[in-house]
């Protein structure tokens, strides 16, 4: 699922090479925090978060009904 969130967020960014993935799995969910450039941030989000939104949809979508869910954060790099 991983896979399916880079290539989501690499058609949209600017800076590919900077852009971090951090993942940790707690007991009921995986949480995934995409570290990006402060220029790409908007263009990843959408105009009303829209492009975010669905990207979380299509990775629920993709998710089995049996694994973990999965949780997309998106943040500026420090």
């Amino acid at each position: 699922m991983l896979e399916l969130i880079k290539y989501i967020v690499e058609q949209f960014a600017d800076k590919k090479d900077e852009i971090e993935y951090k993942v940790e799995e707690t007991d009921n969910a995986i949480e995934v925090t995409v570290l990006l450039d402060a220029s790409d941030m908007g263009k990843v989000i959408g105009k009303q978060g829209k492009i975010a939104k669905a990207m979380r949809t299509i990775v629920r979508c993709a998710t089995p009904r049996d694994s973990k869910k999965y949780v997309i954060e998106i943040e500026e790099k420090a």
